[in-house]
Formats: C-alpha cells, structure tokens, sequence
C-alpha cells in the first residue's frame, strides 16, 4: 500500500470538506425550504423580467389598453373590436397617439348616422366625449399596471413617453372636436345664407 505523501495527504483532506458542503447544499437545495427559495428566486428573475419587458412595452400597453376600453364603449353600437390593432407597429409617443386618434375617430360618420335627428353638436361633442372617456379609462388602467411593475417614476422615459402620448391625443381630440364644429358651422352658416 502506498503512503501518502503530505501534498496527497493535504489534498485528499481539502477535498473531503468542499465534498461535504457541495452534499450539504445540494441538501439544502432539495429540502422543502431549498426548494422554496429556489421558486422565489425563480419567481423575482420572471418579475424582474416581465418589468423590464413592460418598460420597453409601455407605449404598446397604454395603446393596447386604451383601444380596448374605447373598443368597448363603441360595442354596443359597432359590435365587438370595432377598433383594429396592427400586430407590428411604432411604439414611439407619436405613433402611438396617432394610432388612437385614428382609430377612434374614424367611427364618427358611422356613429352620426346612427344619431340622426339629434342635434349635429351634441352628437359630435357626445362622440368625442364617449372615445376620450374609453381612452382615459385605458391610459389609467395602463399607469395602474406599470406602476405596479415599477416601471414609472418621475422623470424615466417611461413616464415621460406616456404623459406625451396623453397629451397628444387629449390634444387630438380637442383638434378633431374643433375641427368639425367649425366645419358644421360653415356648413349651417352657408345654408343659412343660400337663397331659398
């Protein structure tokens, strides 16, 4: 039998401790509180992960949001999803804001026609109101998530891309408002001058 040479020996007693605190993690780690551990630590990577997905996100989360909850209030009339999303699109403030304004006030000649007899105003005024109402709903229910993902904080880009995509569209809206009553007032204006 061979004797053990004092390097052998040294390295034969250095192994048999990191041997017993491998087995004893692998221990730990297969015990019920091991495994929980590992779950929440599980759990805090997938929440760090889907928070900074949100944050790259969020201009397509208050997009999203906000066409369903408009999509909603005009499906009693126009039946369900009457607003359209593209699947691949430009999540910039801008666009964003462009797509809303778009979508939502292309439905205004086929909700007038189904108001006639009412008052071309109060029509208009009704539709705008009903489409910022969908939107604000949706912008809230929008902060509300990326809030709780703690994606928004004061000056982050994040907030900053919202607040601009929300004032764009309230700005949009106001445009498109002003826009027809002053083309529905030329038109009275004009029939009112027209020889009868």
């Amino acid at each position: 039998m061979a004797a053990l040479t004092p390097t052998a020996a040294s390295a034969s007693t250095t192994a048999a401790p990191s041997q017993s605190v491998d087995e004893a993690r692998r221990t730990a780690a297969a015990s019920p509180a091991g495994q929980r551990a590992q779950l929440n630590a599980q759990i805090l990577q997938a929440s760090m992960d889907v928070s900074i997905k949100a944050g790259d996100d969020s201009l397509a989360l208050l997009y999203r949001s906000a066409i369903d909850h408009i999509n909603e209030l005009l499906a009693p009339e126009f039946g369900p999803n009457a607003l359209q999303t593209a699947l691949q699109q430009d999540n910039s403030a801008e666009a964003t804001a462009g797509r809303i304004l778009s979508q939502s006030t292309a439905f205004f000649d086929a909700y007038a026609a189904q108001h006639q007899g009412k008052d071309a105003e109060t029509v208009l005024r009704d539709f705008v109101g009903l489409i910022r109402g969908g939107f604000e709903r949706g912008f809230g229910e929008a902060r509300k998530i990326l809030g709780g993902l703690g994606v928004l904080g004061e000056g982050s880009a994040i907030e900053v891309d919202i607040q601009k995509t929300h004032a764009l569209v309230q700005k949009g809206y106001d445009d498109f408002l002003d826009t027809r009553l002053a083309a529905l007032r030329e038109g009275q204006a004009q029939n009112a001058a027209a020889p009868t």
